[in-house]
């Protein structure tokens, strides 16, 4: 029989905002926060993880601001496995869009409580009421429609709406009786993960349970730091952080994983054992990983080899990005871009700006390019670039990032020869030349032949050679083209010597810039 822990406490909820791109996400957490986040999102995107704490009638709330563009997929489930509640924000003017109905997959699949925020109202072409209908045609049953999901009508640019949102939200953790272990050591889950410049490793960790104090110890992943330095998310420094709030650690000796849960220890020999352990079960499953990873490249290079198709263009990619989310998001956009004809080798990713070795490394392949996502580019460095012939360019929005690759791998990939079939001529004689420059005489048996047309030399129903019809004539007069039943006389460029009733299979081809 489970004893019932008498020590538990209430705590604020956790809330994750999801939807669609340039639906307001930001500009809500904006309004609500009364800060200028959305301001300075790059290109008006949210590019990763947010945690943030406010405060409504003396009560507190976390919130989780998850990017709504489809590459930061990932993100966007991560923000709801750690997320007691979560609000759906939809545009009155746009509607239910392919983000909003995936970020609602997300949320349903989760099971997570939620509420639907239908934002923009205020603007000109705002349809509240089609917007409900685009719901309940995705079984999202509001309230007022027979249905249990609360919905409220906002506008975060004008401040109308917040306060009411503010209390469903509210109304809502009430409803989910949220506690937490006031005597436990603090757990939960690395939200964000960047190497700054001027302090280290960065991390912000959403707590779960429990309450993080100084000088103790986290192992987060496989990595490991004592709490000296940690700030709450306005950055002021704090002795202790309780639950459901998110805190900024200073220290860790490597990057911990996004998503990761971590776990903390009063001495450092916990640690080190929890650690130890973490690491083992990670060599483990990574050895799992690359067995699976052999299989399957067996099994493509043998497919490969069946379909006798070889990639005719490769090249290689090196991420460095502000924080692991990011390099994760960019990731999933690369992987999208993979087709026929042509391979993506990711040689490294990574947070951190570009270095020497990052140079080096890419230098050794071909067709090298390196990504460098919000990070930062020495001068020194680029020209190090340059002289090695390794492309350096710097993006701060996401989908830039897939653009210019998509238009790069165009440029290289090889340009498509369409084939088509117009006809067929049984050869009656030949009068002068060999291959390169013969002259034969015949008939059309199928179709029509054309003057510059190519074709296939046929003998005894095995293709034999091929070749180029340079010059048509009917009589002594020189003609484009010989339909079916006509006779003709050809000049001709083969690559044999053509005979007596060998057949000519002809045909045009047509080249094609290929495109993704």
């Amino acid at each position: 029989m489970k004893t019932e822990n008498k020590n538990l406490q209430p705590r604020p909820p956790i809330v994750v905002v999801m939807g669609h791109i340039d639906h307001g996400k930001t500009t809500l957490l904006d309004a609500i926060r009364k800060s200028e986040i959305a301001a300075k999102e790059a290109g008006g995107i949210t590019q990763h993880i947010g945690a943030y704490e406010v405060e409504h009638e003396g009560k507190k709330i976390t919130f989780i601001d998850t990017p709504g563009h489809e590459a930061f997929g990932k993100m966007r489930s991560r923000g709801v496995k750690v997320a007691d509640i979560a609000i759906l924000v939809v545009a009155a003017d746009d509607g239910v869009k392919p983000q909003t109905k995936e970020a609602l997959n997300v949320i349903k699949s989760s099971g997570t409580p939620y509420c639907v925020a239908i934002n923009k109202i205020d603007k000109p072409a705002a349809d509240v009421e089609r917007v409900k209908n685009d719901l309940a045609h995705d079984e999202v049953f509001l309230e007022g429609r027979g249905g249990t999901v609360p919905v409220v009508e906002i506008s975060a640019k004008s401040n109308v709406g917040l306060d009411q949102l503010l209390e469903t939200i509210l109304l809502l953790a009430e409803l989910e009786d949220l506690k937490y272990d006031p005597g436990a050591f603090a757990s939960g889950v690395v939200i964000e993960s960047h190497l700054d410049p001027k302090r280290g490793i960065t991390s912000t960790l959403l707590l779960i349970d429990g309450i993080l104090k100084k000088n103790e110890y986290i192992v987060a992943g496989s990595t490991m730091t004592k709490t000296r330095i940690m700030e709450n998310s306005n950055g002021k420094s704090l002795d202790s952080i309780l639950s459901a709030s998110p805190a900024v650690i200073v220290g860790f000796d490597t990057l911990p994983p996004v998503g990761a849960p971590f776990r903390t220890f009063f001495s450092q020999k916990e640690a080190l054992d929890y650690q130890r352990y973490t690491k083992e079960q990670a060599t483990a499953s990574l050895n799992n990983s690359k067995k699976n990873n052999v299989k399957k490249s067996l099994q493509e290079d043998a497919q490969q080899e069946d379909t006798n198709v070889e990639p005719s263009v490769s090249i290689a990619i090196i991420i460095k990005s502000d924080t692991e989310g990011s390099g994760e998001a960019l990731m999933h956009e690369i992987k999208k871009l993979q087709a026929h004809g042509f391979t993506i080798k990711i040689l490294r990713i990574e947070s951190g700006d570009v270095t020497k070795d990052d140079i080096a490394l890419a230098s050794s392949a071909e067709h090298p390019i390196i990504v460098a996502f919000r990070v930062a580019i020495k001068s020194g460095i680029l020209e190090l670039a340059k002289k090695s012939k390794v492309e350096l360019i710097r993006f701060d929005i996401i989908y830039e990032v897939a653009d210019y690759l998509k238009k790069r791998i165009e440029e290289l990939l090889p340009p498509e020869v369409k084939r088509t079939h117009i006809g067929r001529a049984k050869i009656a004689k030949i009068f002068k030349g060999e291959a390169k420059a013969q002259v034969v005489g015949g008939k059309v048996i199928e179709g029509k032949i054309k003057r510059d047309s190519r074709f296939e030399v046929l003998r005894r129903n095995n293709i034999i050679g091929d070749g180029r019809v340079e010059n048509l004539q009917s009589g002594k007069l020189s003609i484009p083209e010989v339909e079916e039943t006509q006779e003709f006389g050809a000049f001709t460029n083969s690559s044999i010597t053509i005979t007596e009733n060998d057949i000519l299979d002809v045909f045009e081809e047509e080249t094609i810039k290929r495109s993704l």
